[in-house]
C-alpha cells in the first residue's frame, strides 16, 4: 500500500538524539505532499519536529512513559486519520508486539518487520544471523559468555581492548571498554 498525500503518517520522535532524523522525515514528507502529525511529550513540546509538523498531538502520561504508551499512539493515529506510523529509534521501534499491533490496526509500519525485530533484538542471535548471511562482524564470542572466567579467556583469545555488551536492551548505552 502506497502513502497518498491526503493521508498522514504519524512521526514519533521518541529520543532527543533522533530529533534530526524526525525533522528530516517531516520535511521530506511535506515536500512529497504528505501531511505529518508529530506526537510529543511535555518535555518535547518546543522541539523542532513539533513545530515543523502539520499537526502535533501531546501524548498522555509522564515524560518517562509517554512514548511507550502503545494504546495512546494507536488511538492518536486512528483519530487523526493516519495511514502509517514511523517509530523513529528506540522505544516502540524495537517493540515487535507494537509493530504487529500497527499492522493489525490497518496501518503501515515504517520499520523492520516484527520478525526482524524479534530476531535482531537479542545481540547474540543477531550476531549469529549476520555471520550466517556473510556480513562482516568484529571478532567476538559465539553465543553467551557464561561467567567471568570464560569472559577473561575469550578476551585473551580476541585481544584487548574488548567491549562487553549485554545481550538484550541498552540501545548502545551499556558498552564497557576493557583494556586489561
Amino acid at each position: 500500500m502506497a502513502l497518498e498525500p491526503r493521508n498522514c503518517p504519524v512521526i514519533d520522535n521518541n529520543l532527543r538524539l533522533t530529533l534530526r532524523v524526525q525533522v528530516r522525515i517531516t520535511r521530506t514528507a511535506k515536500r512529497l505532499g504528505i501531511k505529518t502529525i508529530a506526537i510529543y511529550s511535555e518535555a518535547d513540546a518546543a522541539s523542532q519536529h513539533v513545530r515543523d509538523a502539520d499537526e502535533a498531538v501531546l501524548l498522555p502520561g509522564s515524560n518517562a512513559t509517554a512514548y511507550t504508551d502503545e494504546a495512546a499512539v494507536l488511538r492518536i493515529a486512528k483519530e487523526r486519520g493516519a495511514q502509517a506510523i514511523i517509530p523513529g529509534y528506540g522505544f516502540l521501534s524495537e517493540n515487535a508486539h507494537f509493530a504487529r499491533l500497527v499492522g493489525d490496526a490497518g496501518l503501515i509500519w515504517v520499520g523492520p518487520s516484527s520478525d526482524a525485530i524479534d530476531a535482531f533484538g537479542v545481540k547474540h542471535t543477531a550476531r549469529d544471523l549476520a555471520e550466517k548471511a556473510h556480513v562482516p562482524i568484529v571478532p567476538g564470542t559465539k553465543g553467551l559468555v557464561e561467567n567471568e572466567e570464560v569472559a577473561a579467556k575469550e578476551a585473551e583469545r580476541i585481544g584487548f581492548p574488548v567491549m562487553l555488551k549485554a545481550t538484550g536492551g541498552g540501545g548502545g548505552t551499556s558498552y564497557s571498554i576493557n583494556r586489561m
